[in-house]
C-alpha cells in the first residue's frame, strides 16, 4: 500500500494507552444482528529486535522459525529470521520498480506471497525461496493472506475475504467482513487461529477479530502504544503491520512496517 506515512498514522503510533479505544462521538446506526466487537485485552510477555529495513508485509510462524515478506517495490523481499535476535538469516528479494510484495502464508509445505497491484502471486518450496516455482494470476489487489485447513484466505483492501484454492488461486468463495457499524474496509495482515481471523486495519494500530464463517467483527485489540516516541524515526518509521501466531506457545508476535521491535503478546481468549 502507500508508502507515505500519514499524520494520522503517526499519532496512532506515538499513543501511550494499550487496550482502550478513541471512541468516535458520531454514532452510526447499527446493523440489525451484529454485535458490537468486544475489546479484547492482552499483555506485552517481551519484545525483540526487528530489521528497520523490513517494510512488514507478512508474518508467519512455522516450524519454530518465522517467515517474513516486505513489500517497498525493488526492497520487496521474502526471508526467514531469527525472531528472537532479528537476524536474517536468508533472503530473497523478489521485487523490482514494478513489483511490491505484499501478504505471505505457508500451507502445505509451499509459501505463497502476493504483490500489490501487478496482480500476481508466487509459489515457493518452502526448502528453497530463492525462486519461485509457480507464478499465478490474481484478478485484485493483493494485501493479506493467511489460510485454514483447505483454503488460502485473501483481503485485497475492501471488506472482502476471499478464500481461494492453493492449487489453481481461483476463488472459491467470498465472505463480507462487516461489524454493528456496517463494513470493515482496509483489512491488511491477517492470521488465521481456530476459526477465526485476525486482521489488522491499515494505517491504525488495530486488529480486528472475525468469525471466519460469518464475517461479522466479534473483537478488536487496540495496540496503541507499543512503540514509544524514541523508537520512532521520523519518515521512517511506519504502521502496525505483521500478525504471527506460535501455535506452540499460543502467543502472538506483532510488529510493523519498519519497526525497530517485535512484541510478543498474550491474548485474551
Amino acid at each position: 500500500m502507500q508508502r507515505l506515512i500519514s499524520i494520522f498514522a503517526i499519532a496512532f503510533l506515538i499513543s501511550c494507552d494499550e487496550n482502550n479505544p478513541d471512541h468516535d462521538p458520531e454514532i452510526e446506526t447499527p446493523h440489525v444482528g451484529i454485535d458490537a466487537p468486544a475489546t479484547i485485552t492482552y499483555t506485552v510477555l517481551s519484545q525483540f529486535p526487528h530489521d528497520t529495513s523490513a517494510y512488514t508485509q507478512g508474518l508467519e510462524i512455522h516450524n519454530g522459525k518465522l517467515y517474513e515478506g516486505t513489500g517497498d517495490f525493488s526492497n520487496s523481499s521474502l526471508r526467514i529470521t531469527n525472531w528472537k535476535t532479528g537476524a536474517v538469516e536468508k533472503k530473497h528479494v523478489m521485487g523490482t520498480d514494478k513489483i511490491f510484495g505484499e501478504g505471505i502464508t505457508i500451507f502445505n509445505n509451499k509459501i505463497y506471497q502476493l504483490t500489490w497491484e501487478s496482480h500476481k502471486a508466487y509459489q515457493y518450496d518452502i526448502n528453497k525461496i530463492e525462486t519461485p516455482e509457480k507464478t499465478f494470476d490474481w484478478p485484485y489487489e493483493g494485501w493479506g493472506l493467511t489460510h485454514d485447513t483447505s483454503s488460502l484466505i485473501i483481503s485485497d483492501g475492501t471488506a472482502n475475504i476471499y478464500f481461494v484454492d492453493p492449487t489453481t488461486f481461483k476463488v472459491k468463495s467470498t465472505v463480507a467482513i462487516k461489524d454493528d457499524q456496517g463494513p470493515v474496509n482496509y483489512l491488511n495482515e491477517l492470521e488465521y487461529v481456530n476459526g477465526f481471523i485476525y486482521a489488522n486495519v491499515y494505517q491504525t494500530n488495530i486488529i480486528v477479530k472475525i468469525n471466519a464463517e460469518s464475517g461479522h467483527v466479534v473483537g478488536r485489540l487496540y495496540m496503541n502504544g507499543l512503540l514509544q516516541q524514541n523508537d520512532i524515526v521520523a519518515n521512517r518509521t511506519d504502521v502496525l503491520n505483521g500478525i504471527a501466531y506460535d501455535s506452540t506457545t499460543k502467543n502472538f508476535l506483532i510488529t510493523g512496517k519498519r519497526w525497530p521491535k517485535m512484541f510478543e503478546v498474550r491474548v485474551a481468549p
